[in-house]
């Protein structure tokens, strides 16, 4: 089995496995962003192609923030001190919540009226809820195919 993923070119170096892993989240986030499109009034996207934008967009933004999370983490334990705990728990917390605040404007910045999000809190909240789907599908497909593997 290994051997046809070989012929057929799948996985053959990392800089591929990278881009599959990319390609295959990006696809998750447009299924789930234009599920939330027609399934919910607080999530309005202009059209196939924004949300295909939007996608790619968040893909990208929300790397940055897991590797600026990382980074803070790291920071925190390479240090002693009291209530490292809480401190670290606090500040990861601002970082991913002040992220996802920022991505969203930064998403109204570039779309504007083309990509929506509505509700409590200027459309933070729904914004929160799509994010946190996408990333629940997104774990959910490398858990699947983790599954898969020959063993």
């Amino acid at each position: 089995m290994a051997q046809d993923h070989q012929e057929i070119g799948l996985f053959h170096s990392s800089k591929q496995q990278i881009f599959v892993r990319y390609l295959v989240a990006t696809l998750i986030d447009l299924v789930v962003l234009n599920l939330f499109d027609e399934y919910w009034d607080n999530v309005i996207v202009g059209s196939f192609t924004i949300s295909l934008l939007v996608a790619i967009l968040l893909q990208a933004l929300l790397k940055v923030t897991i590797k600026l999370e990382h980074r803070v983490a790291k920071w925190f334990d390479s240090k002693s001190f009291m209530f490292k705990r809480f401190t670290k728990f606090m500040t990861l917390w601002a970082v991913l919540f002040g992220a996802k605040v920022l991505i969203l404007e930064l998403l109204s910045l570039v779309f504007g009226d083309k990509m929506v999000f509505k509700g409590a809190w200027h459309g933070v909240i729904a914004f929160l809820v799509v994010v946190t789907v996408m990333i629940l599908v997104e774990q959910l497909a490398v858990k699947i195919n983790k599954s898969l593997q020959d063993k």
